[in-house]
């Protein structure tokens, strides 16, 4: 951060350290909906208690002009009060509050977006098979189906992968997690084999491409009974050979 992010803070914020925790703060609330001076005015409030708007406005460096709508627009958001009239002051509102409002508003457009695109699209067929193209695609799924196990993981091959996997897995879920070096391959000569189920509901194979060859990485995921019990069966096999 340079001398001028600073300055724009206001006069406590010659500290940097002080100065970046402050931005952060500012371009979180953004991204919760504030616009940049309802930010600054708010954590402004928070530093001073409470003030009247010309302090607000030096604090924040925001236009006196422009102090008093944005002030009555945080009382709106239930963001602040006004806390006296003579003069006129303002006072800031519990950041948890905000917090937990904010964050049941967003849980509530969550739920109403799955049942407007459930109804939109059916469940997948349990025979379905989807492929995946690409490293990115097969992480991330990988990385739902773990945060989205309820019961128990299968997890095989591909050790950087696993690994981060293991460590995502829910508490309280089973894991069994083994290598592939003695089974025969599942995957091309050269190519990294990778195997998950969850639960009894979803599995995912992948295919990994070493570094520097040509190819993309690629697998499938599917709903499958079948393959979801093969996989799971596969990755105990291996673990017994392992053992």
């Amino acid at each position: 951060m340079d001398r001028v992010q600073v300055e724009a803070f206001g006069p406590r914020c010659r500290d940097i350290a002080y100065a970046e925790k402050l931005m952060s703060a500012v371009i979180h609330l953004q991204a919760l909906g504030l616009t940049e001076y309802e930010a600054r005015a708010y954590t402004a409030l928070l530093a001073l208690g409470r003030a009247v708007p010309a302090r607000v406005a030096r604090q924040a460096s925001i236009p006196r002009p422009k102090i008093y709508e944005t002030l009555e627009r945080l009382e709106g958001r239930g963001l602040a009060a006004k806390v006296g009239q003579n003069p006129l002051e303002y006072a800031p509102l519990s950041a948890r509050e905000y917090l937990s409002r904010s964050r049941r508003s967003f849980d509530d457009r969550l739920a109403a977006l799955d049942r407007d695109l459930s109804r939109l699209a059916p469940d997948p067929a349990p025979e379905a098979v989807y492929h995946l193209n690409g490293e990115a695609a097969i992480r991330s799924l990988a990385e739902d189906m773990i945060l989205n196990a309820r019961r128990c993981v299968y997890l095989a091959g591909e050790q950087t992968l696993a690994e981060r996997l293991e460590r995502l897995t829910p508490r309280g879920v089973e894991l069994m997690r083994a290598d592939l070096a003695d089974l025969p391959p599942i995957a091309a000569p050269g190519q990294r084999a990778f195997l998950l189920a969850r639960d009894t509901e979803a599995a995912l194979i992948g295919h990994f491409i070493p570094e520097g060859e040509s190819g993309e990485a690629h697998g499938v995921h599917t709903h499958n009974p079948v393959i979801v019990h093969l996989i799971k069966g596969y990755v105990k096999l291996a673990a017994q050979k392992k053992g």
